[in-house]
């Protein structure tokens, strides 16, 4: 028996002349229901509920745009192809602005039909096939992959790989394969922090190494400040890669765009990575250099990042920029942004714009304080619709345009990423220790060697010491830090939020993408 491949309606006055046709389409597996005017079809589609409608535009009475007006009415998402014997382009723009997906111009043959409906209403399914085919024998391929030694730049490789296929399965996620690629992930982040850790003190003690937060003023803003270029930094708190990717359909048509890397550093938290970005120093450097970010960071004060701009000035001038002006906005709030976008041309008479966004941060963050928030961000894919849909009809948005548009460079980049946690672990810890789950600082900390990397010299790693020399706390993989006696209140409001502050490919691999405005 044919397999039925789906319910058509073809609305034709001269639907009795269409027979070869309809018997085609039947021998094929499709079930045909058959309307030879507007007013059979609209009442045709009240009682069932069609895959596709193959609807003629020259009919007596009600043509075929009248009926394709009442047959959204009905269903707003209903496939229509039309068929018309013309080729006016007032005909094409009328039914395109209601929704048709094709056009056909008649005479058409049985396998023009054919093929029409088998791309309309097999193309997903078709191209899901081929994305499970291809993504196990990939799937293989990693595995093989992660047990070589890859470099930082085959480890950026890998992980922008993986995150195209999270991004495809959004789009094919019936075919099940997301948990494969999760637990994948998990994984190469195994592996990831094996190689990030055999690595890591090398990398900060030399300047032979992957590109780092403290670097990116040097390598990437000042050259382009050197050709007297209109230049904005852009940082987006806690951007991971994958969201990044997510909001590339809207910056493509502004920028050209060169999309690179970078390694946050550790912990991957904004008071170390974010202030290194501005500051273009280590941890140890920035708090010996600026007494009251020490002091800030020690207590951990409400925010730890509020020197930013004086960071950036003394920044340019040791870099020998000093003449160059700049203007330097954290953004906090939509209404602030919005400010920001109305006076955007005054700012943009400056050589540097400086800009801190922290929505994707705040986001993370709140998403385990709301419920509505971990409703809305379950998961990566609702974290990634979030994002994109927020810059979408974002007041940045409008001001990346302007940029853009005006010819300018930005460059955007985040200071870390986050994880979804899933395993707790217990810590140890003397009364007064960093409130943070996924890193800790403080005395005589000590949990499982095999969950979080354990710090005893903090200056070997160019972290603060805060004068006491306390020992750091840095998750691996996927886990959060609990205490004993809080164990089972912190699992059911943290277990699988997003978090950061430990090692991760998503916490450590943050985009750095370099854009060139269209002017």
């Amino acid at each position: 028996m044919t397999k039925k491949r789906g319910k058509i309606l073809w609305v034709d006055d001269e639907i009795q002349h269409l027979k070869p046709h309809i018997l085609f389409l039947e021998e094929k597996g499709y079930v045909l229901f058959q309307a030879n005017n507007g007013q059979d079809a609209i009442e045709l589609s009240k009682s069932h509920v069609f895959d596709l409608v193959l609807l003629d535009q020259s009919m007596p009475g009600m043509d075929g745009l009248k009926t394709l007006v009442e047959l959204k009415k009905i269903r707003k998402s209903q496939i229509i192809i039309m068929i018309t014997k013309t080729e006016d382009e007032w005909l094409m723009d009328e039914a395109i602005n209601n929704q048709i997906v094709q056009f056909l111009i008649k005479p058409v043959n049985p396998s023009q039909i054919f093929m029409a409906c088998k791309q309309i209403l097999e193309k997903k399914k078709l191209q899901s096939q081929k994305a499970t085919s291809d993504y196990l024998s990939y799937f293989n391929d990693v595995e093989l992959r992660v047990k070589s030694e890859l470099n930082a730049d085959e480890w950026f490789s890998l992980y922008n790989e993986l995150v195209e296929w999270q991004i495809k399965f959004d789009i094919y996620k019936d075919i099940g394969l997301g948990n494969v690629l999760f637990d994948q992930m998990r994984s190469c982040n195994k592996e990831f922090a094996h190689y990030f850790l055999s690595n890591y003190l090398g990398w900060i003690n030399s300047s032979n190494r992957p590109l780092l937060p403290n670097d990116i003023v040097k390598k990437h803003i000042t050259p382009m400040l050197e050709k007297n270029e209109k230049v904005c930094l852009l940082v987006v708190d806690c951007m991971r890669l994958d969201h990044y990717k997510s909001m590339l359909p809207l910056l493509e048509p502004i920028f050209d765009i060169d999309l690179k890397y970078v390694f946050s550093l550790l912990p991957t938290a904004t008071p170390y990575s974010r202030n290194a970005i501005f500051c273009g120093m280590f941890p140890n450097e920035m708090v010996d250099n600026y007494q009251k970010q020490a002091e800030d960071m020690e207590s951990e004060a409400h925010s730890m990042n509020q020197h930013e701009k004086l960071f950036l000035i003394d920044q340019l001038k040791r870099l020998g920029y000093e003449k160059k002006s700049i203007h330097y906005h954290k953004i906090w709030a939509v209404e602030e942004g919005k400010k920001f976008q109305n006076r955007v041309s005054d700012y943009a008479q400056k050589d540097l714009l400086a800009i801190v966004v922290n929505f994707v941060d705040l986001l993370a963050h709140k998403s385990s304080q709301m419920d509505i928030l971990k409703e809305l961000v379950p998961d990566e894919l609702g974290y990634r619709i979030a994002v994109k849909s927020w810059l979408e009809q974002s007041w940045l948005y409008e001001v990346l345009k302007y940029l853009g548009n005006s010819g300018w460079n930005v460059v955007m980049t985040s200071d870390h990423g986050s994880i979804r946690v899933q395993n707790n672990v217990m810590v140890a810890a003397d009364k007064g220790a960093s409130s943070g789950l996924r890193y800790k600082f403080g005395r005589n900390l000590n949990t499982n060697q095999n969950k979080a990397l354990i710090i005893k010299e903090p200056n070997q790693y160019k972290l603060p010491s805060f004068g006491y020399q306390p020992s750091y706390l840095i998750a691996k993989d996927d886990n959060y830090f609990v205490y004993p006696n809080d164990a089972s209140k912190y699992q059911s409001k943290f277990h699988n939020t997003f978090q950061h502050g430990g090692i991760s490919m998503e916490e450590v691999i943050v985009p750095l993408a370099i854009m060139k405005g269209h002017n």
